[in-house]
């Protein structure tokens, strides 16, 4: 063979080595530019679940008639907190749903099934049955107390006592399942 051919065929070898060489780096290329986008919705789902909303599972019947057992909802972290908001609490290892009576620094007493907040009654209409009588709770400048709307049938505040502005997730509205519930609830 002559040098000439013999130079021409190092030098297509090694084209053919630059051209496999850029062919892995594209493939390499493609696919992290294929899993970006992936990625990008994975880390943006992390965010928004762990920070703003997150769905929870009603347990239970102690929110009927406005709620029922096995109802999902969206928890929404980042809202106030007003009186009759419907809101998710940590109690010990578990999350129950309740809705806020009593806000942080007021009295509260429930007397022949009548709530009063600072020795004045209020009238509410989520209340389901009679609310039993508990005798009077001052709240702390961080704590709530919080009820069942079924009232006769609920393991809440008058239970475990007021729960802490820390054991509060949230505040929770709409429902989007079954789908024949979906939307706000009161």
């Amino acid at each position: 063979m002559s040098k000439d051919l013999l130079k021409d065929l190092k030098d297509e070898e090694v084209s053919n080595n630059r051209i496999d060489e850029d062919l892995k780096e594209n493939s390499v290329i493609n696919i992290v530019k294929e899993f970006i986008p992936y990625v990008i919705i994975l880390v943006a789902v992390i965010i928004i679940r762990t920070y703003f909303v997150t769905p929870v599972l009603v347990h239970g019947d102690s929110m009927n008639d406005t709620l029922t057992n096995g109802e999902l909802m969206i928890l929404n972290k980042r809202s106030s907190i007003d009186r009759f908001d419907i809101v998710v609490v940590d109690i010990k290892t578990e999350k129950i749903i309740k809705r806020v009576i009593g806000m942080p620094g007021e009295t509260v007493l429930c007397e022949n099934g009548v709530i009063y907040i600072n020795d004045k009654r209020i009238d509410e209409e989520y209340g389901k049955g009679t609310t039993p009588d508990f005798s009077r709770v001052t709240l702390g400048d961080d704590e709530y107390f919080v009820l069942g709307d079924n009232r006769e049938y609920s393991f809440d505040s008058q239970d475990f006592g007021p729960v802490k502005d820390t054991q509060v997730k949230g505040t929770t509205r709409l429902v989007l399942f079954p789908f024949t519930k979906i939307g706000f609830v009161e």
